[in-house]
C-alpha cells in the first residue's frame, strides 16, 4: 500500500517578497509623512508662538505696566503730538469727569533711594519725582524716553521732546494706536487724573499682516506729596 507524501518547501518565492517590501515601503512612506507633518505643526506652533509682534507685545506690556506701579499719581501727564510739539492733553468738557486721550504718556517716578545722610531718612517733599519715562509712538515704533526730573520730557506747557541726556529704547515697531482711541488715556476730572493710565495700541506683522492689540492698564499708588 502506497502513502502519498505532502512535501513542504523551505523559503519564499520572488512574489512574496516583492509583496512584504512592498508593504514595507508604504508603511515607511506613511511613518515618514507623519514624521514630516509632526515637525512642520511643530515648526508652525513654534513660529506663532514666538512671533516678532507677539515678543514686542509682551514687552511693551511689561515696561508700562512696571514704570507705571513706580510713578507719581500727582505728576504724571499725558501728550498729545503734533509733529514733533508735544502738548498736555486736556478735557474737551473741563468740569466733567472724562476720558482724555492723547499719543504719549510721561511717567515720573524715584529712582534713588531715601537720602542717607538724613537722620530720619525723610523725602524732599518738594521733590515729587527724581526720573520720568517718556512713552510715545515715533516712526511706527513705541519708544520710550528714560531721563532726570528736572528737566522732564517736556518743558511745563508744551513744546518739543528732551534730547540732552536721554536714554532711548524701542519697545516694539510696527505700532499704530488703536482705531477710535489714543494710545494713552486716562479719566480726569477738571485736568486731574484719577491715577489709572491706560495704553491701548495695536502692532502688525509686516510679513503676514498678522495683528496684536495690546490693551492694558496701570494704577498709579503713589501719591506725593500727599
Amino acid at each position: 500500500m502506497r502513502h502519498n507524501q505532502i512535501k513542504f518547501r523551505s523559503g519564499i518565492t520572488l512574489v512574496e517578497l516583492a509583496m512584504t517590501m512592498a508593504i514595507s515601503c508604504i508603511l515607511m512612506l506613511i511613518v515618514g509623512v507623519l514624521v514630516v507633518n509632526s515637525a512642520n505643526g511643530w515648526q508652525f506652533t513654534y513660529d506663532k508662538a514666538h512671533q516678532k509682534i507677539k515678543d514686542d507685545a509682551r514687552a511693551a506690556a511689561l515696561a508700562f505696566s512696571n514704570i507705571g506701579r513706580m510713578a507719581n499719581s500727582k505728576d504724571y501727564i499725558i501728550y498729545s503730538i503734533s509733529g514733533s510739539t508735544f502738548t498736555p492733553a486736556v478735557s474737551a468738557t473741563p468740569g466733567q469727569e472724562t476720558v482724555v486721550s492723547g499719543d504719549a504718556v510721561e511717567f515720573r517716578y524715584w529712582d534713588v533711594a531715601l537720602d542717607a545722610g538724613d537722620t530720619y531718612n525723610l523725602m524732599d517733599v518738594t521733590k515729587t519725582s527724581t526720573a520720568y519715562a517718556l512713552f510715545y509712538i515715533s516712526g511706527g515704533d513705541l519708544k520710550v524716553d528714560y531721563g532726570s526730573c528736572p528737566p522732564g520730557a517736556v518743558p511745563a506747557g508744551g513744546g518739543s521732546r528732551n534730547t540732552a541726556n536721554v536714554k532711548t529704547i524701542v519697545l516694539a515697531e510696527n505700532v499704530s494706536a488703536a482705531p477710535g482711541c489714543g494710545a494713552f488715556s486716562h479719566t480726569a476730572i477738571s485736568g486731574v487724573g484719577k491715577g489709572s493710565v491706560r495704553i491701548n495700541i495695536v502692532l502688525t506683522d509686516p510679513d503676514n499682516g498678522d495683528q496684536i492689540r495690546v490693551a492694558n492698564s496701570v494704577l498709579i499708588r503713589n501719591k506725593w506729596p500727599q
